[in-house]
């Protein structure tokens, strides 16, 4: 088995609605984004996936993120855009464009920041 992953960043604001502290007003993070695919073998050329369409298919779902407020994408209207749901968001928003034979997006790992974060898989 084979594993890749991805690493992209992005700058978002939101506010938690509902939390006691200080995460109810607004605040910034610099988000990181990890995506992890396995895949149980290579193809003729000895690649898994392609980094670049990995990361094309990521960069789309995170152009509508960054440098924005959260609270006002319309996923997120009615959900906390946390550490957890924005993790389970692009897993969803990925996981079609991952349909290689034999490939499959094993999780999204969310940080905002250096020492906090959230993974999603199923």
């Amino acid at each position: 088995m084979f594993e890749l992953d991805i690493h992209r960043e992005f700058s978002a604001a939101h506010s938690l609605r509902g939390y006691n502290g200080d995460c109810a007003n607004l605040h910034g993070h610099n988000w990181t984004v990890q995506v992890f695919i396995q895949s149980e073998k290579l193809d003729e050329i000895g690649i898994a996936m392609d980094f670049k369409i990995l990361k094309k298919e990521l960069d789309a779902v995170l152009g509508e993120l960054d440098h924005k407020n959260l609270n006002e994408h319309p996923h997120f209207k009615n959900t906390n855009a946390t550490s957890e749901n924005l993790a389970m968001y692009i897993y969803q928003r990925l996981k079609p464009a991952v349909n290689l034979p034999g490939v499959r997006l094993s999780r999204v790992r969310v940080c905002e920041s250096p020492s906090s974060g959230a993974s999603y898989f199923e």
